[in-house]
């Protein structure tokens, strides 16, 4: 026995090693909760034509501006169209295409975009892109796009009847644009950088200027308010895109964060973190259903009476309304506990959201409210 009982304590130590060692601490980064200012993506739109479709492409008497796009593209080419004549060209859509520059893109670097119809076009399917500027906000061209799409998606039509998967009247070029003109950063200006947190947070912002002052010595980043961190960094080029790389890998002790509950109003979404919290509370709540149903009647008149036949809508109106019971929530201090006891409730989704809105204003939930 006395043997026996070393050996089960070195296989229970073992297995608490084996059981701390497979369940890693997860750890936030720098990188994943802040970013260095000028260092982001530019949105890029310019206005195009596809042609190639078989027959699904915009009616130029429904999209009148596919028409005149065709005249001046055909221009560009020497193509002089006498006056007075109207196109109607089945085989080409106007479309507005979208992409994202990303920060240090340089010339010559392909770029996926996406290619939407803006006209009444059926499908761009097995459409080809004609070489479309690509502009940014300051009206400069960045980029050129130009390629074959891919539609994710397939449809047939029929005698009134139709059938399709998926949307066709939009699609995805991939590597289909080329820069043509980089965009400076003010990465490598001036003695410091500014670190932007994704959201502003007092406790965010100070545990984030204490890790690269451990790391870096002391005096090397300040906050200066919830959201900015000004950080001293190299001049030299090579070293700053080193003193970045480590800089956003380390590691930060982040505190608990608020309580919040996003509500999306359109889907009946709700989302809540780990700490929102219940308060004891009594929650009723009851169902209410209204039943409309029309049925035709014909009324018919007597013979050789001269009358006509008439049709008339026969219409009842049912309301029901369930009983709710009053029931009683007790206090919840973990999102399980929370989960459980709104679940016990039985409401739908949307119910849940004038449910929770009720909550908030009578004190019982711990939490911030964002509907979206």
């Amino acid at each position: 026995m006395s043997r026996l009982l070393p050996s089960l304590l070195k296989l229970s130590i073992g297995f608490s090693l084996m059981i701390a060692l497979a369940v890693p601490a997860a750890a936030a980064r720098i990188k994943e909760v802040a970013s260095v200012a000028g260092v982001r993506n530019n949105p890029l739109t310019g206005y195009g034509l596809v042609v190639g479709l078989d027959g699904t492409g915009d009616q130029t008497t429904q999209a009148p501006f596919t028409g005149q796009s065709l005249a001046a593209m055909l221009q560009q080419f020497g193509v002089v169209l006498p006056p007075g004549i109207t196109m109607q060209p089945r085989n080409i859509a106007a479309v507005m295409v979208t992409t994202q520059l990303p920060p240090f893109a340089q010339p010559g670097q392909p770029l996926d975009i996406v290619v939407s119809s803006m006209g009444n076009a059926k499908s761009l399917r097995g459409g080809t892109l004609i070489a479309t500027p690509l502009r940014g906000a300051d009206g400069q061209v960045y980029a050129i796009a130009q390629g074959n799409l891919v539609v994710g998606g397939a449809g047939a039509s029929a005698g009134g009847s139709k059938v399709q998967i998926n949307h066709l009247s939009a699609g995805r070029i991939p590597g289909g644009a080329l820069v043509e003109r980089s965009v400076p950063t003010a990465l490598q200006m001036g003695d410091s950088i500014q670190l932007d947190l994704n959201s502003a947070d007092f406790a965010t912002a100070r545990a984030v200027a204490s890790a690269i002052n451990r790391a870096k010595g002391a005096g090397t980043a300040q906050a200066l308010d919830g959201r900015v961190v000004r950080v001293r960094a190299p001049s030299n080029p090579d070293e700053r895109v080193s003193f970045l790389a480590d800089m956003e890998n380390l590691s930060l002790d982040l505190a608990t964060p608020a309580a919040r509950i996003v509500i999306n109003a359109r889907t009946g979404s709700v989302v809540m973190n780990q700490a929102v919290t219940l308060a004891p509370c009594a929650v009723a709540h009851g169902n209410l259903s209204v039943t409309i149903s029309s049925t035709p009647v014909v009324s018919q008149p007597g013979a050789l009476s001269g009358g006509q036949t008439v049709v008339t809508e026969k219409t009842d109106i049912a309301l029901k309304q369930e009983p709710g019971a009053l029931i009683n929530m007790p206090a919840g201090t973990k999102l399980a506990d929370v989960v459980k006891a709104l679940n016990a409730m039985g409401a739908t989704p949307q119910d849940l959201l004038a449910i929770l809105q009720a909550m908030k204003s009578a004190g019982a939930i711990m939490a911030e409210l964002e509907v979206i």
